[in-house]
């Protein structure tokens, strides 16, 4: 029997209990990877983790946790190290819309509840886990972005502004990991039939769209790809081009 292309990997899958990061956990899992699933929704990890079993015969780790609360991350990153001593892989998928709404009228809370889940929780992420990154023999770290981070658009202002910073993040992050194993991609899935995507669009059929179990491919070969980056670069991954790699 051939021997699965992630086997013996580590995979850390944030926003795993539905949508992209539910499909990048399925897919990591099914070839070969442990997956460490987090997400606020004990039910929706629990269903993810059967759905393992059932594919691979072997459960997943569950962290069920709000990425967004002080400290939790750390204390994911000090977890890590003390079970497995490294993280081969980390997918970023957790990330909240926030309001759509003009951006003077925007509640200054729901500004910051955007921000902290989907910028300063990337940042505290890259911050607990580029150690266990580093300590493993293949890095790869996705990070799922939007088209809002550079194409602007009306009423989308927290959560456009919160994916063009994450962006800004992880590039920066990139260069300064110039001389490590680490590779960095960020991916932009497209438009794609999840929650998320409903409750922005809700007169979009959601059957014209895509099931986000048809980005899983993606997602196993980026994260086993020698990407060729160049020094100071990371690679930018889109779906709807077939996974065609360009580095920035």
């Amino acid at each position: 029997m051939a021997e699965l292309p992630l086997s013996d990997r580590i995979a850390l899958v944030t926003g795993a209990s539905r949508g992209i990061g539910r499909a990048a956990a399925l897919a990591l899992a099914a070839a070969g990877a442990h997956v460490v699933a987090t997400a606020r929704t004990q039910g929706g990890l629990e269903s993810l983790d059967d759905e393992i079993k059932g594919l691979t015969g072997k459960p997943a780790t569950l962290v069920p946790m709000d990425i967004a609360e002080d400290g939790a991350l750390d204390q994911l990153g000090g977890a890590i190290h003390q079970r497995f001593g490294r993280l081969d892989i980390l997918v970023h998928a957790a990330a909240i819309l926030g309001p759509l709404t003009p951006v003077a009228h925007i509640d200054p809370k729901a500004w910051d509840r955007v921000m902290a889940t989907n910028l300063t929780a990337s940042w505290r992420l890259i911050r607990s886990m580029e150690p266990l990154l580093r300590a493993s023999e293949t890095p790869r770290a996705i990070f799922v972005t939007s088209s809002r981070a550079v194409h602007p658009k009306a009423f989308w202002g927290p959560y456009g502004v919160s994916k063009a910073g994450l962006e800004h993040l992880v590039r920066t992050w990139a260069d300064e990991l110039e001389q490590t194993k680490v590779q960095a991609v960020i991916l932009d899935p497209g438009a794609m039939r999840t929650k998320m995507r409903a409750e922005a669009m809700p007169g979009e059929d959601p059957s014209t769209l895509p099931d986000p179990s048809e980005i899983g491919p993606l997602v196993v070969e980026l994260a086993q790809a020698d990407l060729g980056l160049p020094t100071a670069s990371v690679a930018f991954a889109a779906w709807k081009t077939a996974g065609t790699l360009a580095s920035a």
